[in-house]
């Protein structure tokens, strides 16, 4: 596999952005193969059977590409498929809980941690599996947030609506004294600004993106795959549905430029 190859990201939709958006700014030197899962978002309310078989077609579209490695960007499908998958192909592939719970473990004081994330994640408690095996001490509180990802793929990032569910959201979390709340879901750090507002100054966020990119980095010094040198990048996007929403979405929040995004069908993979 050469180093100029790219990488791939995959979400539920738009929310992988974040993802996409911190391995540009970490290492720039890379390209990008991305693709929402647009038609079929959101992940968190489906079962595991079909967040694993969602997974392998855009695996298998993404390896299409020649990828050189895979970052699940999306926290159900890491928690459902990301041992699974591992197995399965012969490239890197990455999740974003690990690198999240990682920080989580460094950065809380008093051993409170909350998580917040989809159906799916919270009931799969693979925050508390990695955070336990890691500080067995720490205290790990979830709650389920089923309406933050549909307000956000509707770009309701500074609506009142948004603001008053992450405060309901995240209020009992706050009972149990925390003093850091994983974003555990990639869609929340659009609302980061809100979510600080609502649980006050005192508790730190724990933002898994920054984390994963991070994490690549090393994956790919380790496999002899990082591009050192890349005059001109060609990041790519690839939805299931609706193109035309998503890129302009994209143009909002990424750095670079998204001339296009292509329609799949991911059923055919």
């Amino acid at each position: 596999m050469s180093s100029k190859a790219p990488i791939g990201v995959f979400d539920s939709g738009v929310g992988g952005l974040t993802v996409a958006k911190e391995i540009i700014k970490q290492i720039p030197n890379e390209d990008i193969i991305y693709f929402g899962d647009t038609a079929r978002v959101p992940y968190g309310n489906k079962s595991k059977d079909t967040i694993i078989n969602y997974t392998r077609q855009i695996v298998r579209f993404l390896m299409s590409k020649d990828v050189k490695a895979i970052v699940i960007a999306c926290n159900t499908a890491s928690a459902f498929a990301l041992d699974i998958i591992k197995n399965e192909i012969d490239i890197p592939i990455i999740g974003v809980v690990n690198p999240g719970a990682k920080v989580a473990v460094s950065t809380t004081r008093n051993g409170n941690v909350g998580i917040i994330g989809t159906q799916g994640t919270i009931d799969s408690n693979v925050y508390s599996k990695y955070i336990g095996k890691l500080d067995a001490k720490i205290k790990v509180y979830g709650r389920a947030c089923p309406l933050l990802v549909p307000l956000i793929e509707e770009n309701l990032l500074d609506d009142p609506v948004t603001k008053e569910m992450a405060r309901r959201y995240t209020e009992e979390l706050l009972v149990y004294n925390i003093d850091t709340l994983v974003l555990g879901c990639t869609h929340y750090p659009l609302i980061k600004d809100t979510i600080s507002q609502v649980v006050g100054g005192e508790v730190s966020l724990i933002n898994p993106a920054y984390e994963t990119a991070k994490t690549i980095i090393e994956v790919l010094k380790e496999n002899d795959l990082l591009n050192e040198f890349n005059k001109y990048n060609n990041h790519k996007f690839y939805v299931s549905d609706g193109s035309e929403k998503f890129k302009t979405f994209a143009k909002s929040i990424l750095s670079c430029e998204v001339f296009e995004t292509k329609t799949v069908d991911i059923e055919k993979y």
